[in-house]
Protein backbone atom coordinates (compact mmCIF):
# COMPACT_ATOMS: atom_id res chain seq x y z
CA UNK A 1 0.00 0.00 0.00
CA UNK A 2 1.18 3.22 -1.05
CA UNK A 3 0.27 5.92 1.44
CA UNK A 4 -0.11 9.60 0.13
CA UNK A 5 0.86 12.40 3.21
CA UNK A 6 -2.16 14.66 3.63
CA UNK A 7 -0.98 17.66 5.14
CA UNK A 8 -3.50 20.34 3.83
CA UNK A 9 -1.33 20.79 0.80
CA UNK A 10 -2.89 21.01 -2.79
CA UNK A 11 -2.57 18.80 -5.60
CA UNK A 12 -3.94 15.95 -3.98
CA UNK A 13 -6.75 14.52 -6.22
CA UNK A 14 -4.60 14.77 -9.17
CA UNK A 15 -1.72 12.29 -7.97
CA UNK A 16 -4.69 9.97 -6.08
CA UNK A 17 -6.10 9.79 -9.71
CA UNK A 18 -3.16 9.30 -11.33
CA UNK A 19 -2.34 6.06 -8.94
CA UNK A 20 -5.93 4.68 -9.61
CA UNK A 21 -5.28 4.59 -13.04
CA UNK A 22 -1.88 2.45 -12.67
CA UNK A 23 -4.02 0.28 -10.27
CA UNK A 24 -1.90 0.65 -7.21
CA UNK A 25 -3.21 0.54 -3.96
CA UNK A 26 -2.73 4.12 -2.48
CA UNK A 27 -4.71 5.53 0.89
CA UNK A 28 -4.62 9.56 1.46
CA UNK A 29 -3.63 9.35 5.25
CA UNK A 30 -1.74 11.80 7.89
CA UNK A 31 -1.91 8.68 10.44
CA UNK A 32 1.52 7.89 12.17
CA UNK A 33 0.63 4.47 12.05
CA UNK A 34 -0.77 3.89 8.55
CA UNK A 35 2.38 5.82 6.88
CA UNK A 36 5.36 3.61 9.28
CA UNK A 37 3.14 0.41 7.79
CA UNK A 38 2.84 1.32 4.25
CA UNK A 39 5.17 -0.32 2.18
CA UNK A 40 6.02 3.29 -0.02
CA UNK A 41 4.91 6.51 0.82
CA UNK A 42 4.24 9.69 -1.88
CA UNK A 43 4.59 13.18 -0.64
CA UNK A 44 3.18 15.78 -2.75
CA UNK A 45 2.36 19.81 -2.22
CA UNK A 46 1.29 22.67 -3.64
CA UNK A 47 1.94 26.01 -1.27
CA UNK A 48 4.41 27.67 1.10
CA UNK A 49 7.25 26.14 2.48
CA UNK A 50 6.65 27.74 6.06
CA UNK A 51 2.72 27.36 6.26
CA UNK A 52 3.37 23.48 4.75
CA UNK A 53 6.18 22.59 8.19
CA UNK A 54 3.66 24.25 10.46
CA UNK A 55 0.96 21.52 8.99
CA UNK A 56 3.44 18.85 9.65
CA UNK A 57 4.64 19.75 13.09
CA UNK A 58 0.65 20.14 14.07
CA UNK A 59 0.15 16.26 12.88
CA UNK A 60 3.52 15.16 14.15
CA UNK A 61 4.81 14.09 10.93
CA UNK A 62 8.22 14.95 11.23
CA UNK A 63 10.14 12.46 12.44
CA UNK A 64 7.96 10.30 10.55
CA UNK A 65 8.70 11.05 7.35
CA UNK A 66 12.49 11.95 8.25
CA UNK A 67 12.57 7.91 9.40
CA UNK A 68 10.65 6.39 6.94
CA UNK A 69 12.91 3.44 5.54
CA UNK A 70 10.91 2.23 2.30
CA UNK A 71 11.03 4.00 -1.32
CA UNK A 72 9.63 7.82 -0.55
CA UNK A 73 8.85 9.91 -3.27
CA UNK A 74 8.99 13.98 -3.26
CA UNK A 75 6.56 16.28 -5.71
CA UNK A 76 6.85 19.89 -6.41
CA UNK A 77 6.12 21.17 -2.65
CA UNK A 78 7.16 17.70 -1.25
CA UNK A 79 10.36 17.81 -2.86
CA UNK A 80 11.93 21.07 -1.89
CA UNK A 81 10.47 20.19 1.81
CA UNK A 82 12.87 17.34 2.12
CA UNK A 83 16.13 19.56 1.78
CA UNK A 84 17.72 21.66 4.68
CA UNK A 85 16.36 25.30 4.31
CA UNK A 86 14.18 27.83 1.64
CA UNK A 87 14.27 31.10 1.36
CA UNK A 88 10.46 30.95 1.03
CA UNK A 89 9.53 32.16 4.68
CA UNK A 90 13.43 31.75 5.76
CA UNK A 91 12.44 27.95 7.20
CA UNK A 92 14.00 24.90 8.22
CA UNK A 93 12.79 22.26 6.20
CA UNK A 94 13.07 18.11 6.47
CA UNK A 95 16.89 18.02 6.76
CA UNK A 96 16.89 14.83 4.51
CA UNK A 97 19.57 16.54 2.62
CA UNK A 98 21.59 19.45 3.15
CA UNK A 99 20.44 21.45 -0.01
CA UNK A 100 18.91 24.74 0.09
CA UNK A 101 15.78 25.81 -2.04
CA UNK A 102 16.17 29.56 -3.35
CA UNK A 103 14.17 31.61 -5.21
CA UNK A 104 14.43 32.02 -9.24
CA UNK A 105 16.18 35.37 -9.74
CA UNK A 106 13.22 37.67 -10.87
CA UNK A 107 16.05 40.23 -12.77
CA UNK A 108 17.00 37.56 -15.10
CA UNK A 109 13.54 38.05 -17.95
CA UNK A 110 11.85 35.08 -18.00
CA UNK A 111 8.34 34.49 -16.33
CA UNK A 112 8.24 33.57 -12.27
CA UNK A 113 7.10 31.09 -11.07
CA UNK A 114 7.97 28.75 -13.98
CA UNK A 115 5.05 27.66 -15.46
CA UNK A 116 4.81 24.89 -18.08
CA UNK A 117 6.33 21.96 -20.31
CA UNK A 118 10.46 22.03 -19.97
CA UNK A 119 13.12 19.72 -21.11
CA UNK A 120 14.86 16.89 -18.18
CA UNK A 121 18.26 15.80 -18.47
CA UNK A 122 17.86 12.38 -16.78
CA UNK A 123 20.93 10.50 -15.02
CA UNK A 124 20.99 7.13 -14.90
CA UNK A 125 18.67 5.51 -12.15
CA UNK A 126 16.19 2.93 -12.00
CA UNK A 127 13.19 5.04 -11.40
CA UNK A 128 14.32 6.43 -15.07
CA UNK A 129 13.58 2.97 -17.01
CA UNK A 130 12.01 2.96 -20.31
CA UNK A 131 12.74 6.70 -19.94
CA UNK A 132 14.71 8.54 -22.76
CA UNK A 133 17.82 10.50 -21.73
CA UNK A 134 16.09 13.98 -22.25
CA UNK A 135 12.42 14.34 -21.51
CA UNK A 136 9.72 17.31 -21.09
CA UNK A 137 7.89 17.29 -18.13
CA UNK A 138 5.34 20.08 -16.51
CA UNK A 139 6.53 22.54 -13.94
CA UNK A 140 4.44 24.95 -11.60
CA UNK A 141 7.63 26.87 -9.17
CA UNK A 142 8.41 29.48 -8.39
CA UNK A 143 11.83 28.19 -5.96
CA UNK A 144 14.27 25.90 -6.71
CA UNK A 145 16.52 23.20 -5.28
CA UNK A 146 20.14 23.73 -6.00
CA UNK A 147 22.08 21.10 -7.83
CA UNK A 148 24.20 19.08 -5.85
CA UNK A 149 25.83 15.60 -5.58
CA UNK A 150 21.88 14.53 -4.73
CA UNK A 151 20.80 15.41 -8.12
CA UNK A 152 19.59 12.92 -10.62
CA UNK A 153 17.70 14.80 -13.07
CA UNK A 154 18.68 18.49 -14.06
CA UNK A 155 16.49 21.08 -15.54
CA UNK A 156 17.79 25.18 -16.58
CA UNK A 157 15.50 27.97 -16.33
CA UNK A 158 15.81 31.75 -15.70
CA UNK A 159 19.50 31.19 -15.99
CA UNK A 160 19.50 28.54 -13.41
CA UNK A 161 20.76 24.75 -13.61
CA UNK A 162 18.32 23.36 -10.94
CA UNK A 163 17.67 20.10 -9.60
CA UNK A 164 14.47 19.06 -11.75
CA UNK A 165 14.99 15.76 -9.41
CA UNK A 166 17.34 14.05 -6.16
CA UNK A 167 18.04 11.22 -4.65
CA UNK A 168 19.21 10.52 -1.24
CA UNK A 169 19.17 6.66 0.17
CA UNK A 170 15.66 5.39 -0.48
CA UNK A 171 14.20 9.36 -0.98
CA UNK A 172 13.32 10.38 -4.13
CA UNK A 173 11.82 13.83 -5.09
CA UNK A 174 10.88 15.61 -8.13
CA UNK A 175 10.29 19.24 -8.80
CA UNK A 176 7.96 18.55 -11.66
CA UNK A 177 4.38 16.90 -11.61
CA UNK A 178 4.74 13.33 -12.87
CA UNK A 179 0.99 13.06 -12.41
CA UNK A 180 0.57 16.00 -14.92
CA UNK A 181 2.96 15.24 -17.17
CA UNK A 182 1.11 12.59 -19.44
CA UNK A 183 2.49 8.91 -20.59
CA UNK A 184 6.47 10.09 -19.54
CA UNK A 185 5.01 11.00 -15.81
CA UNK A 186 3.34 8.00 -15.67
CA UNK A 187 5.95 5.82 -16.50
CA UNK A 188 7.96 7.82 -13.80
CA UNK A 189 5.25 7.17 -11.47
CA UNK A 190 4.88 3.45 -12.12
CA UNK A 191 8.49 2.88 -11.86
CA UNK A 192 8.47 4.70 -8.44
CA UNK A 193 5.48 2.09 -7.62
CA UNK A 194 7.67 -1.02 -8.17
CA UNK A 195 11.21 0.31 -7.92
CA UNK A 196 13.40 -2.24 -5.39
CA UNK A 197 15.93 0.06 -3.36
Amino acid sequence: MIAVIDYNSGNIKSVMNALNRLGASATLTNDVKVIKSADRVIFPGVGAAAAAMEELKKRDLVDTLKEYERPFLGICLGMQLMNSFSEEGNVDLLKITDNKVKLFDKSYGDKIPHVGWNEVLLNSDPIFNGLKEREYFYFVHSYYVQASSNTIARCNYAGIEFSAGIKKDNFYGFQFHPEKSGEIGEKLLKNFVEVKL
